[in-house]
């Protein structure tokens, strides 16, 4: 089941819904309850096994990993 990403057209707030079908949208944003929340476009995370020497999708280069001078990435399977 997917997790969308919403944001209220009246209070701004974003949050996420679990759709449970095809057709499961969020009906109304749950902090002030106005109806129709846009949908949001968002990226998805992709882990990785490290110790089956698979790296990170988001970190491949040491340059675009998020967390790079922090010692970690992606359960520590970055390259840097």
């Amino acid at each position: 089941m997917p997790i969308y990403e919403y944001v209220c057209r009246k209070c701004g707030h974003a949050f996420e819904h679990l759709a449970r079908n095809l057709s499961d949208g969020a009906g109304k944003c749950p902090k002030c309850g106005a109806a129709r929340p846009v949908k949001q476009f968002s990226s998805f995370a992709a882990m990785a096994d490290a110790a089956a020497g698979k790296v990170c999708d988001s970190c491949p280069t040491t340059t675009s990993c998020p967390s790079a001078g922090r010692g970690h990435c992606c359960s520590g399977a970055c390259r840097h």
